[in-house]
């Protein structure tokens, strides 16, 4: 409970300013890794459905060979809760002289669950090469064996982990182009842009920008530029590791944020103490179906 001991400065005259709550923030920048849905239940779920897989030549006279579909694995998103508070006493609502308390620490309050919203979504990478933190295929988001529900395995890392360079993001990029279905039949992903950690913003820029290659003598085009592989990077301030680069793709139910309760925001005051009680809500998930959504650098 903030009460007047909390202010004291800001109640006399004479303070030139009241700073500390005013500094801008980042846009969302968790909008950038997932695609949102609205969930109306406690959990969602997603199931893996395998389709046929390639037809078979059949000889003359012979019986016709038949598939069948069949569903793989699920994965459970789990509507969290994420809520906040705080109180004020009456005297240091009425006895402060800078502007209402109430409403600077209400804002205060919104930035604080715009940060929670933002470590939990950036967590699904930070925690992306985690065997604790395994996906509906029970292993690690970023995995160099994805069991296959046909058989066989694939990856959505480099085998040796690499930092940010030409080389690296060529190798991924040719990697993402041999994926396949789970029946192996090749499919086309293609690369939507790269997440990556404020200290490499830089570094991309002049791999990317570049007419020729980058930190060489050599005349040779960048073909990542000519053939816009990665047609844009944004930056996310929440990554834990200044090295590990990722790369989010236009597959299907890849990386998913459910939106349960919408932030709901309320003010009450308490009637025995006089007190104004405020305390903010919201439900949500974040998490991966398909994990074709993204891949990765690496366990640098």
């Amino acid at each position: 409970m903030m009460n007047r001991s909390d202010i004291r400065k800001q109640l006399q005259e004479g303070l030139n300013a009241v700073f500390g709550l005013e500094y801008d923030s980042w846009p969302e920048e968790w909008r950038k890794i997932f695609d949102v849905f609205n969930s109306n239940k406690a959990y969602e779920e997603d199931v893996l459905m395998v389709g046929l897989g390639a037809a078979a030549v059949k000889a003359e006279g012979d019986q016709i060979t038949y598939d069948e579909g069949f569903e793989g694995y699920t994965f459970r998103y789990v509507n969290k809760t994420v809520a906040l508070a705080f109180s004020i006493t009456e005297e240091a609502i009425e006895d402060g002289l800078y502007g209402d308390t109430g409403s600077k620490m209400s804002a205060s309050m919104a930035e604080s669950f715009q940060y929670t919203k933002e470590v939990e979504g950036a967590n699904v990478l930070n925690n992306g090469y985690d065997a604790l933190f395994p996906g509906g295929d029970d292993v690690a988001l970023f995995s160099t064996v994805h069991p296959l529900a046909g058989g066989g395995t694939l990856s959505n890392t480099l085998a040796t982990p690499a930092e940010l360079a030409e080389s690296s993001l060529e190798e991924l990029a040719i990697q993402i182009g041999d994926w396949t279905d789970d029946r192996g039949i090749p499919k086309k992903y293609m690369i939507e842009g790269l997440i990556l950690p404020n200290d490499l913003e830089f570094v991309c820029t002049r791999i990317l920008e570049s007419n020729y290659q980058s930190d060489t003598d050599s005349n040779n085009v960048n073909a990542l530029k000519q053939r816009n592989t990665y047609k844009n990077f944004s930056i996310n301030h929440y990554l834990t590791d200044p090295e590990k680069w990722f790369v989010k793709t236009n597959c299907k139910h890849g990386l998913k944020h459910f939106k349960r309760v919408g932030m709901k925001r309320g003010m009450e005051p308490d009637f025995s103490t006089g007190n104004l009680r405020f305390k903010g809500r919201e439900r949500y998930a974040f998490g991966w179906s398909n994990w074709r959504g993204a891949a990765g650098s690496g366990d640098i």
